[in-house]
Formats: C-alpha cells, sequence, structure tokens
C-alpha cells in the first residue's frame, strides 16, 4: 500500500514539474555582450528610419549603414542617406576625419573631386535627423541601463542631449549643434538573448537640435535596427585623388 502511495506521489510530482512552462531566459549583461564583439576588423550593420510627427506625421530620411570596430568602440563607419526631399549622400569616416559625397555636394567640387573632407562629422548632414543613440558604445550603453530599466529584453528611459553628449562620441560629433541641451531623449533598447542590441527606437523635442520656429510641438522619432554584430568589416578612407583640395 505504501508502496503504491509513494508511486502514486512520484508520478503526480513529475506531471506538475512537467506542467510549469519554461521561463525564457534573461538576456546576458549587454556591456559585457558589445565588449566581446569589440575587435578589429569586425563590426555591426544597421538600417533606419527617421521620421516627424505633430500636425501629421512626415517621414524625414532613411539611413543604412555599417559600423567597423576597436576594441574601444568605433572606429570607422560608411553611412548612407536617403532624404524624403532631396538626394542621397554617402559620408565614410575613419578616426575623427569624414569624407561626403552626394546630394547638396553634387556639382558643386571641383572637376574629377566626389568628396569633401571635413572634421568628425560621421553622420554627414543626415546626422542632424538621424539616431542620437548608438548602441556600439560601451559608456553609451552602461549610461543608457543606469538610467533606464531592463523588463525582460528591453531597456527603457530617458536621457538629455547634455547627459548623452558626455558619454557619446557618436552623439557629440554626429549632433554638434544643439540649442536645448536639457532635451530629454526617450529610448527603448531591444536585446537578443546574447545581450547585444537588436533595435533602438529614440524620441525628443524636434526643436531641441535646431530651435527652429516651425518645429514647436513636434516630436522627432528614430527607430534603428541592428544585424550582424561581429561581422567582418573593412572600411577604407577615400582616394585621395577623388577628394577636393582645402575641404579641410
Amino acid at each position: 500500500m505504501k508502496k503504491t502511495i509513494m508511486t502514486t506521489l512520484v508520478v503526480c510530482g513529475a506531471l506538475l514539474v512537467g506542467s510549469v512552462p519554461a521561463q525564457a531566459a534573461a538576456p546576458k549583461d549587454p556591456v559585457r555582450a558589445l565588449k566581446g564583439k569589440l575587435t578589429a576588423g569586425h563590426g555591426v550593420r544597421f538600417t533606419e528610419t527617421s521620421v516627424i510627427s505633430g500636425g501629421g506625421k512626415a517621414k524625414l530620411q532613411s539611413r543604412k549603414g555599417t559600423f567597423q570596430f576597436n576594441a574601444k568602440g568605433i572606429a570607422a563607419s560608411d553611412i548612407t542617406t536617403t532624404a524624403a526631399d532631396s538626394g542621397r549622400e554617402r559620408t565614410i569616416s575613419v578616426g575623427k576625419v569624414s569624407y561626403t559625397s552626394g546630394d547638396i555636394w553634387e556639382g558643386r567640387l571641383e572637376p574629377g573631386k566626389s568628396w569633401m573632407k571635413t572634421g568628425n562629422l560621421p553622420g554627414g548632414s543626415g546626422g542632424f535627423y538621424g539616431q542620437v543613440i548608438n548602441p556600439a558604445e560601451p559608456k553609451t550603453l552602461a549610461a543608457l541601463i543606469k538610467k533606464g530599466r531592463l523588463t525582460g529584453s528591453a531597456i527603457t528611459g530617458k536621457i538629455t542631449f547634455k547627459e548623452l553628449a558626455k558619454v557619446s562620441p557618436w552623439f557629440d560629433a554626429s549632433v554638434p549643434l544643439r540649442i536645448h541641451k536639457d532635451t530629454k531623449i526617450t529610448y527603448a533598447l531591444t536585446l537578443t538573448s546574447a545581450g547585444l542590441v537588436s533595435r533602438v527606437k529614440s524620441s525628443y523635442a524636434a526643436i531641441g537640435v535646431l530651435g527652429k520656429s516651425d518645429l514647436a510641438g513636434k516630436t522627432m522619432t528614430i527607430d534603428s535596427r541592428f544585424t550582424g554584430w561581429g561581422a567582418k568589416v573593412s572600411i577604407k578612407a577615400p582616394d585621395p585623388e577623388t577628394v577636393a583640395s582645402g575641404t579641410d
């Protein structure tokens, strides 16, 4: 009789354990996961869309690009911007030197030249409407985690322009002119099970950057997707023969 009762309890216990749904594994530490991908000659690709809303919704631009890493973060980038109301622009950056081609520069450079050399402006003119949060920067990612909240596979929170500029070389270079530094960015980062960022969605008051009166009451929203973390990448500066002289 005792043997029968024990057998029944064991079977019931096994059934109860088997009936409990498996819990999804929590993402790994995002900063540690990112640092594990920061290897020279490797990088990540992204695509994004920028829209402005408030009194209607309009697409401003789309971008696609590649970041190349070194041990500390981003060593180079190659970004193509397609604006809704103008042409296509491509910007290649190596270290703190950027080269921009296309769009407003077409036909304005000297014959035989197709690139304008600038200081550190990795986003080109498209940077002013592009993604302000770069998840390939360890310090930036750490700050977003500290300021935000991790729920499941998402990190959400708010950070000001001033706070972001202190930790993010990308933001400070891409949007060098900022009228209202106290502007708050609302952000949401989606993580893979490996702890890597697969999506960044950010929004802020459009008047915060340029301060134009026609932007009052409107909101900028940028949605970016990241793929191929750790893939082999090779980004080089344009042929010097194609770079316009005197454009530093």
